[in-house]
């Protein structure tokens, strides 16, 4: 019985030192801006986190804007979810992943015309949340000017949130970001020769 006395008050004891601390850094934090979150990195989750937001924030009555760079053209959960919401607004690239279409110029010109879409809602203070999906293959594989990206992302509406997903984030978005997630592979259901699955991949 006085172990589990003593135990609980050591726990006691460490939960305020550690509400001390959380309640420190939070009186610490008065800066009140819109961010730009990057979701990078070979793991499953990036599109999924992203999209986690955006349900969030239409939560709290944002006005949230979609755009999606190389997607397949398959239906979409997350776009069937939302597409009739009044508060979010999709554009999509629609032309299905690179190795499909076999065609740079091509996959070029519909890059340079979908950034258009996203270009418009870089400068929208009425949007609040802009996702810019898959965006960071645009600038690897060189569809994009890069550093047309990065000045769009710097000069957006000042309390305007961004987030942009896909693999191999450039330094210099990574550096412009104000939040960086990386997420590894462990493990992936496809390497054991598994079907993508309805509600989980796509």
């Amino acid at each position: 019985m006085a172990n589990t006395e003593d135990r609980n008050q050591r726990h006691k004891k460490t939960m305020q030192r550690k509400k001390e601390h959380i309640d420190g850094r939070i009186a610490e934090a008065t800066i009140d801006k819109g961010l730009l979150v990057v979701l990078t990195g070979n793991g499953k989750g990036k599109s999924s986190s992203a999209f986690g937001m955006l349900a969030r924030s239409v939560g709290h009555g944002l006005r949230c804007a979609v755009v999606q760079f190389i997607k397949g053209q398959w239906e979409c959960g997350e776009q069937l979810m939302f597409q009739d919401n009044l508060l979010v607004e999709f554009h999509v690239m629609n032309t299905g992943f690179t190795w499909e279409t076999q065609d740079r110029e091509q996959d070029i010109a519909a890059a340079g015309k979908t950034w258009d879409q996203a270009n418009l809602l870089l400068t929208n203070p009425d949007i609040e949340v802009v996702i810019l999906d898959e965006l960071t293959y645009m600038l690897t594989y060189g569809y994009l000017d890069k550093e047309m990206v990065l000045s769009a992302l710097k000069t957006r509406p000042e309390q305007q949130h961004v987030i942009v997903t896909g693999r191999n984030a450039s330094k210099e978005l990574i550096e412009l970001a104000d939040t960086v997630s990386e997420l590894g592979e462990s493990k992936h259901a496809f390497n054991a020769g598994i079907k993508v699955q309805k509600g989980i991949d796509y």
